[in-house]
């Protein structure tokens, strides 16, 4: 039998009002944050800290991923079954700050991925992030966090691009007749995401789609 949701819901004078306006509350669009790791190698060394990036970031699109269908033939009919996944890729706009090096740093991020000043892709020296040991490849592939924050600008829930790096670099346009900030966007690749709830970063056991076997 189907639920009376909204009937439940009503009004109830014991909460001063209705039940419902005490349960729509919802995270803001623009309550949020991200974070991008220290830089891997030499270039974590060049620039100290990442929350200038933080705080340039203005918009982040939209985060998801798709499974391709699995089609089987039989006759006159067709099945579907899940198949393989696909990232969707992220964009990042950053606003161009006068301070903070933030174009510098963001370039830098992508000439790891490809550096056109030498033709090389993995650009630069690397370290191992625990020893420190330098190698030639450095590690470009880094978790990349969006946070969600409450209320109270604390940080709750959060989604993690786990093996996140800059895919494209695009300067915005120069217009004499535009008033608005000039900003910098960078495409993103990763190879997966999760959301994770509150600040605990683990998926709890009873949704582990293994569990039992």
């Amino acid at each position: 039998m189907t639920t009376k949701l909204y009937l439940d819901k009503a009004t109830d004078l014991g909460t001063g009002g209705h039940t419902m306006s005490h349960e729509l509350e919802s995270y803001r669009q623009y309550s949020w944050q991200i974070e991008i790791p220290k830089f891997a190698g030499v270039l974590g060394q060049a620039f100290d800290g990442q929350e200038r990036l933080t705080l340039a970031a203005k918009s982040v699109s939209q985060i998801g991923f798709t499974v391709d269908d699995v089609e089987v033939h039989r006759v006159n009919e067709k099945f579907y079954y899940p198949g393989k996944p696909t990232p969707d890729e992220v964009t990042v706009v950053f606003d161009d700050f006068i301070k903070g090096d933030i174009a510098e740093e963001l370039f830098a991020w992508m000439r790891t991925v490809y550096d056109p000043v030498y033709g090389v892709h993995y650009a630069g020296i690397g370290s191992d992030d625990v020893t420190g040991k330098l190698f030639n490849a450095p590690n470009f592939k880094r978790p990349v966090t969006i946070w969600q924050l409450d209320q109270h600008r604390n940080p709750k829930n959060h989604i993690i691009l786990y093996g996140c790096y800059p895919k494209g670099w695009k300067l915005g346009e120069f217009d004499y007749s535009n008033g608005d900030f000039h900003t910098i966007e960078m495409t993103l690749r990763y190879d997966f995401a999760v959301q994770y709830s509150d600040e605990n970063a683990t998926i709890p056991s009873e949704l582990n789609p293994i569990a039992g076997i």
